[in-house]
């Protein structure tokens, strides 16, 4: 009893205290707006993601012109035509990351079935996916391209045999025969049968893409989640300094129970403010215009994650408490050091990016755990089978947090 009377009274003056409400109830959401603004014009920007293929043509011919268009239309590359001398001199200064030239001559070998060679160039520092990338889109091409023409040729041959029968038993000619070819090959181009919808496994399909708001989301809600921890460092100082701490010393409660009482209020702050958050992504971003955000398909797994953040962000409170010694060090020290720990956790930057650049370097803070766990509820749709490996780890952290932090407390 004695820890549940301490945590209602530091809650009676956390909400006398405006200026904490606001950190931790109101900036979440207008960061969630600002940045998923922001990422969000970023996204409907015409900048052109796909790799970049400088094309030599030196047969200018319609087999050839047909070959580009294959590869501009298959997605994924970019179609950079240049001049012979001028992608030379590109080459050979290193510039071009790859080079696809056209033989001349390439239509007359098609036709005659002689051989012909389409001469593919990259980078030595190209990414290996970029080179293997435009290296499937060229040879589905090619290999498009004489599809085409080992069917017309094979349609010639019927016109040839056919030419030889009676008028009356000619049922097409070939002019009429080859027409009806390419017009079939045109339109399997533009109204092709079957098509093919690449995503990972519980994300949203490409045309379901969720909003960027929905990306920032739970990453500004384990940003600020963490940083309560802070309310939970000051109000322990606020209690020494004023001298109240030395009282509840003085009464009949233990110095874990004191501590506990200290560690709820966070818990409870922890919990609303993930309430408050997500219940905005849910009910205020649809109001502002904006799709809503997913809750998962488990509420138990978005549960547990939820608790094993708010363990994780009040045991870091006791930890910046008990190696705290000053009040600057609380707000200015620690300030830093949580806004820095969220950062490299994926709170504002995407984990995939930071993992690219940084590799393993983010799994070291508790913020990228949080964040892959909520990111795998939220916005993959994953239950609590994929995502208690988070949880575990948080918890490992929060025990970590709370032993060292109780070893290094200064109860005088």
């Amino acid at each position: 009893m004695g820890a549940l009377r301490i945590a209602i009274k530091d809650l009676e003056i956390f909400l006398r205290d405006r200026g904490w409400l606001v950190q931790l109830f109101l900036l979440p959401l207008m960061f969630i707006l600002i940045f998923s603004g922001v990422l969000s014009g970023i996204k409907s920007g015409e900048q052109d993601e796909r790799v970049s293929l400088t094309v030599v043509d030196l047969d200018g011919s319609a087999a050839s012109a047909s070959l580009i268009a294959a590869i501009e239309a298959a997605g994924g590359v970019r179609v950079v035509p240049r001049e012979a001398a001028e992608a030379e001199a590109l080459v050979a200064e290193l510039q071009i990351g790859q080079l696809l030239t056209i033989p001349a001559g390439l239509e007359a070998a098609i036709q005659s079935g002689t051989p012909a060679t389409v001469r593919l160039q990259s980078h030595p520092d190209a990414r290996a996916v970029d080179t293997e990338a435009v290296r499937v889109v060229v040879e589905g091409a090619v290999q498009d391209l004489l599809l085409e023409a080992q069917i017309i040729a094979s349609l010639q041959q019927v016109g040839d045999m056919q030419a030889a029968l009676p008028a009356e038993q000619q049922v097409f000619d070939e002019e009429r025969i080859l027409r009806q070819a390419r017009e079939q090959f045109a339109s399997s181009k533009e109204r092709p049968l079957v098509t093919v919808s690449q995503q990972l496994a519980g994300t949203a399909s490409e045309g379901d893409s969720p909003d960027m708001a929905h990306l920032a989301v739970p990453g500004f809600a384990v940003l600020f989640v963490f940083l309560a921890a802070q309310a939970t460092a000051r109000s322990i100082y606020d209690e020494k300094r004023v001298g109240s701490f030395r009282r509840l010393l003085a009464a009949p409660i233990g110095r874990a129970e004191l501590l506990a009482g200290k560690a709820l209020p966070n818990i409870a702050i922890v919990i609303v403010q993930m309430v408050v958050i997500l219940g905005f992504g849910v009910v205020g971003l649809p109001l502002l215009g904006r799709a809503p955000i997913s809750l998962g398909q488990d509420p138990l797994a978005l549960v547990l994650m939820a608790l094993a953040i708010a363990l994780c962000s009040t045991g870091l409170g006791i930890l910046i408490a008990g190696l705290s010694r000053t009040e600057n060090q609380i707000g200015g020290l620690s300030t830093l050091l949580l806004w820095a720990t969220g950062v490299l956790g994926g709170s504002m930057i995407p984990l995939f990016l930071l993992e690219q650049v940084l590799g393993p370097i983010p799994r070291a803070v508790p913020q990228y755990w949080a964040n892959r766990g909520l990111e795998n509820v939220l916005l993959r749709g994953l239950g609590l089978e994929a995502v208690w490996p988070q949880i575990a780890v948080l918890l490992a952290f929060a025990l970590a947090f709370f032993a060292i932090g109780l070893w290094r407390f200064d109860y005088e």
